[in-house]
Formats: structure tokens, sequence, C-alpha cells
């Protein structure tokens, strides 16, 4: 049985542009409902009407019991979190997943929000500082990727990122689930660690497309799967962030698949400028 390559011909990277949009345009829609009394099943109807217009599905519902195009996490839940009648709260922190894929590939990406709460600032600021921290080490690493030789330079750059910024104490980055390669499914080799690794990993190069996705908790990086089976919470009660993006490296640089501008506003502060597909 041959194996497939983890490297994408120029022509299969230009097929991934167009579910990456999608992707991003289904997270937009998710996005702008996020508020006091929404339900995280009303995320989903938004972001479902979003991917099934635009004439893709979501790959979500295509993991085998799996029946949303979100997965909605708040507070301790960290990710996987299902969407259903919740009623989110002034002071929730949020994590928005989803995917779409359009004519056989796959984008996935993910975002964290924190609910203005003016009654609890302190509670907000602390949330807030851990999502930015969050989402500054994603880009951390998608800069990385944009020299890195080997595999293992992302995680490095993407745990390095956290080290540097988080609070005394530190922060917790969740080491049971990673980011992965994306393409003709959602998940595929190879393994993207968001902290240092021994083993250099893959070589990078053009066709490599990958979702990175770090994921941090405020305490003990040490989760548990909840009772639904799906939804991942932190075993010590404390709150979670998660940001992802797709993000392919072809002949003229990298590009950010899920993000509208291919990335050019999260890697500006680290000197990288993005190069389409093309």
């Amino acid at each position: 049985m041959l194996r497939r390559s983890i490297y994408k011909t120029p022509a299969q990277l230009r097929a991934m542009v167009e579910p990456g949009r999608i992707t991003a345009a289904a997270l937009d829609a998710a996005r702008e409902l996020l508020a006091p009394g929404v339900t995280t099943l009303e995320l989903d109807a938004a972001a479902s009407a979003v991917i099934t217009s635009r004439g893709a599905v979501s790959n979500f519902q295509m993991v085998r019991g799996y029946r949303h195009t979100i997965c909605a996490s708040v507070n301790e839940q960290v990710v996987h979190g299902i969407p259903g009648p919740r009623v989110l709260a002034p002071g929730d922190i949020v994590s928005i997943d989803a995917g779409a894929e359009y004519r056989g590939w796959n984008g996935d990406s993910a975002f964290t929000v924190v609910i203005p709460d003016e009654s609890r600032p302190e509670v907000v600021a602390e949330r807030e500082r851990l999502s930015q921290v969050t989402e500054g080490s994603l880009w951390a690493g998608i800069a990385a990727l944009a020299s890195a030789r080997h595999l293992a330079e992302i995680g490095a750059a993407i745990e390095g990122h956290i080290l540097r910024h988080a609070p005394e104490g530190g922060y917790g980055i969740l080491r049971d689930y990673v980011g992965h390669g994306i393409g003709r499914k959602m998940h595929e080799s190879p393994s993207v660690f968001n902290y240092r690794v021994a083993d250099s990993g893959p070589e990078v190069r053009p066709g490599l497309v990958l979702a990175i996705e770090p994921m941090v908790v405020i305490g003990d990086q040490e989760t548990f799967i909840e009772d639904d089976g799906w939804t991942v919470s932190s075993l010590d009660g404390t709150v979670g962030s998660h940001w992802e993006h797709s993000v392919a490296v072809h002949d003229g640089g990298i590009w950010v698949l899920t993000a509208h501008d291919g990335g050019a506003a999260g890697l500006a502060p680290f000197g990288v400028v993005p190069r389409p597909i093309g």
C-alpha cells in the first residue's frame, strides 16, 4: 500500500485556497453573533449556513459520531465542546473551531473571544491575556514556518513565545492535543507539536500544508474528556484558549489559507510577508 506524500503539488495547493476562505467566512459568521444571551447552537447554525451557501460541507460533520458544524468550548472547556442550549454569559471565554470541505479539499481554523463583563474587569483582563498570548504563539509558529528547515522549529517557536509572554507562574500547553497536516482529509500527517521536541521532524519545503493550533490553559495542562465523549476540559477547572490556522508552504513563500489577508496582519510583527499561491 502506497503512503500518500505529505507534500502537495502546486495545483493541489491552489485547490486548497477556496476551502480556506469558506472556513474563514464561517468563523466570521459565528464571531459576529458572540454576545451574552446567545446559545452555542445558534453559533453553529450561523457557521453552517455560510458553509452550505458556498457549496461546501462541514468537515466536522464527516467525523464519525459528530453532527455539528463547529466546536464551541467555553471557559474550562479547552477544545471539542459540543454546541447546544448553553447560553453565553458576560466574562465567558469562548473558543470556536470550524472547517469546510470544498471539492475534496479541507480548511480548518479556530479563534477565541472573551465576552466583555464590566462587573469583573480583572477576570476579563486575565482571560484576554491568555487569548492574546495563545494567538501570538500561533503567529510565532506560522512565522517560523516561513524560514524553518524542519517541522520541530514551529513547536519551539510556539513554546518560546508562550514562555516569554505568560504571566508569572506560566501557562499550561496541552500535550495530548496537537496540530496536524491537512489536505484531502482534515487530519493528515504530520503531527505539529506546540512545544519543543527532540525529533526534528519532516523537512519544510513547498507543498507542505499544516493546521497549526496551540491550545493553552491558565493552569495545569492536564485534561479529561467529559461524559459527552467529545469535550476536552482542564482537570483543574482553569480556562483555556485555542487558536488555529491552515497554512501552505509554496514556491513563493507561505500563505495562511484561513485568513482573509493571507496572514499579513498577524505576520507583520515578525517581519514576514505572506505570498499568494500562484
